[in-house]
This record gives C-alpha cells, sequence and structure tokens, in this order.
C-alpha cells in the first residue's frame, strides 16, 4: 500500500510513537491510555481518527479478525498474527508463513478478490499454564 504524504501532527507522531513500542498489538482504548500518558488532553476520537488515518496510509496494520475488537500493529513489516483463543492476546508469527494467493480464485456472487491472509488461533503461554493448573 502507497504512503499518502501528509503533514504528521503531534498527536498522530505521539500515537505512532507508543503503537511502535509496545508488542501487544493494543485496541484503540488501550493506545487511548497510553497517549494519555504524554498527552493528557487529546480525545479517545482524536485516536480513532489518527489511527484509522494511520491505516489506510499503510503506516500501521489494523488487525480485524471475525468478530474481534480491532487492535494495531505498529510493525508493518510482513508477518501474520496468533490470537489467544483463551485471553484473546495477539502475538507475531515470525518468520511469516506464504500468504495464500486469490489467483484464479472464483466465488459466485463476487466479482472479484483482492485479498487473502492467514490468521491462526491458539493458546498462550499463560493461558495454557492456568489451564494446566485447574487440572491439577
Amino acid at each position: 500500500m502507497a504512503h499518502i504524504q501528509t503533514r504528521m501532527t503531534r498527536q498522530r507522531a505521539v500515537i505512532l510513537e507508543e503503537l511502535r513500542k509496545t508488542k501487544t498489538h493494543p485496541t484503540a482504548d488501550e493506545l487511548y491510555g497510553m497517549v494519555r500518558q504524554r498527552l493528557p488532553r487529546i480525545s479517545l476520537g482524536t485516536v480513532y481518527r489518527n489511527l484509522d488515518f494511520l491505516a489506510d496510509n499503510g503506516t500501521i496494520r489494523r488487525l480485524e479478525a471475525s468478530g474481534s475488537t480491532k487492535r494495531f500493529d505498529g510493525d508493518i513489516s510482513a508477518h501474520q498474527h496468533v490470537r489467544c483463543v483463551s485471553c484473546g492476546r495477539i502475538g507475531d508469527v515470525m518468520p511469516p508463513v506464504p500468504e495464500p494467493s486469490v489467483e484464479g480464485i472464483e466465488v459466485p456472487g463476487f466479482h472479484s478478490l483482492h485479498a487473502a491472509r492467514v490468521e491462526f488461533d491458539g493458546l498462550c503461554e499463560e493461558c495454557a499454564a492456568l489451564a494446566a493448573a485447574g487440572r491439577q
């Protein structure tokens, strides 16, 4: 995705810095709490608008799993994600697996397919430990 050249406001820069400092793939609400430590007067709406702007121009990634709250990733390198089926935690899959191709796939009722992605479900170490402790 091409980067759209535009002014990097102070608010936008702080949001981007805070997002890139974390590997937790925060929601907009979680990031709002982080950004407010540096910009106490920022509104939640401003954080949402700037995250959408940064995602739309390819500066960050918007993670949208089916039925889950949107999360954001400051790392735009090629990689996939794994979601804990118990607590919802998101982790990076490195090295990435090859992306599936949409070439030659036809779906009734759809003119074209634009992209496909690989998403993994799993159990994080903390939830696995809790489950194991509960079985003893």
